[in-house]
């Protein structure tokens, strides 16, 4: 694996960077810079813009819409992207359910969503976990009959992301009480505005509006919406999950968290004092850059994979649990570095320091990173069974 970047990379990386200083919205980099969840209006402008200059769907092919970049191209991407101040698109269209139907989807079903989510026209939901069935997806009891052309939904779907804000949503239903657990379940796509569907919105710790339950009752899907075979879901899912672990490592975005720590030590605090020539901060932020410089080279074998032509493996499960954890370490520090300039309970937080605004929105939402995406528990149990033989 060759890590060193040719003429040919840098150039493109400094075209990226230029055109991102030239397009990210002024207000969009100001709230991701702070850490300020955007409306759906503003992400989804975003998306737009990266969709008319076919950058959103970074990591497809061109022949879907895509920029055809290469592995390292897409590293340099994301990275200039991160520091620029531009916030990661929705990933559960271009980095989940996208790559699944360019995989496992019908040519109509092709031709019918993939040019609209590389242009940012709709956004998607995930519909895996269920209030008794969260990292146990096996354990899912949301059915689906079929009935003549259509599948019957009923049952629900909690904890589920952007699913106020979203057009359609990808499902594991159970289509088949009588196989075993992982055979009878399928993979279906729907119409959010079906009747039938309720969103209870849930108000995270964080105090904002993320997730929801999301009930079904008698909410009809054509069969043309199912995805593989009937009763081949688990194996789809478990492709989409690959790349969902990946995304989640969150590499160039910890990059840049980290970076702006190190700005943030420089600064005199009150009576003077400089957090950087504390022994502790030195520490700590010494230690989470070896971890972050030892997960980037993680991910740098894992697009060494991608690039010649392999899938993501078991390795995305050792990415997402560093990664997570990395993340909620460093929006731990960046916290407790703001002390009582972080305060969470400020309404206002325009009477708090810039650099300390909005702190602690990440450390309460990065709470469950280490859970979503398949607790880190069970990625030990798939490092176990898969890259160990254990199990």
């Amino acid at each position: 694996m060759d890590i060193d970047f040719t003429k040919e990379e840098l150039a493109f990386r400094d075209e990226v960077r230029q055109w991102l200083a030239d397009n990210v919205p002024p207000e969009i980099r100001k709230k991701t810079s702070y850490t300020i969840p955007l409306t759906k209006e503003e992400q989804q402008g975003w998306e737009r813009i990266l969709g008319r200059k076919g950058w959103l769907a970074s990591h497809w092919p061109k022949e879907y819409g895509g920029p055809g970049w290469s592995a390292t191209q897409r590293y340099l991407y994301d990275v200039e992207r991160a520091f620029a101040g531009a916030p990661l698109p929705s990933p559960f269209g271009v980095s989940m359910v996208g790559p699944v139907i360019m995989a496992y989807g019908t040519t109509e079903q092709k031709q019918r969503y993939l040019p609209k989510i590389a242009a940012g026209e709709e956004f998607w939901c995930q519909g895996y976990s269920e209030p008794d069935a969260g990292s146990d997806l096996a354990s899912l009891k949301t059915s689906a009959q079929r009935e003549g052309d259509d599948y019957v939904i009923n049952g629900s779907k909690i904890w589920t992301t952007q699913a106020h804000w979203a057009d359609r949503m990808f499902c594991l239903v159970r289509t088949s009480q009588e196989a075993k657990k992982q055979r009878g379940i399928s993979f279906l796509l729907l119409d959010m505005k079906s009747p039938g569907v309720t969103i209870r919105p849930i108000v995270t710790i964080d105090g904002h509006h993320h997730l929801n339950q999301v009930f079904f009752d008698n909410v009809r899907v054509p069969v043309e919406n199912l995805v593989g075979e009937e009763g081949d879901g688990w194996t789809v899912a478990k492709h989409l999950l690959q790349f969902e672990r990946t995304t989640i490592a969150g590499v160039a975005d910890s990059k840049k968290a980290i970076n702006n720590l190190k700005e943030l030590a420089q600064e005199e605090r009150d009576g003077g004092v400089i957090m950087g020539d504390l022994p502790d901060v030195r520490r700590r932020l010494a230690e989470l850059e070896i971890d972050l410089l030892a997960l980037e080279y993680s991910n740098f074998r894992t697009l060494d994979a991608v690039a010649r032509g392999e899938s993501p493996g078991p390795e995305s499960s050792l990415l997402k649990i560093k990664g997570t954890e990395l993340q909620q370490a460093l929006s731990q520090l960046r916290l407790e570095m703001g002390a009582n300039r972080s305060m969470p309970w400020l309404t206002d937080q325009t009477l708090a320091p810039p650099a300390f605004r909005h702190a602690a929105t990440p450390y309460f939402f990065l709470r469950a990173a280490t859970i979503y995406g398949g607790s880190n528990e069970i990625q030990k149990n798939v490092i176990a069974k898969m890259l160990l033989g254990l199990g």
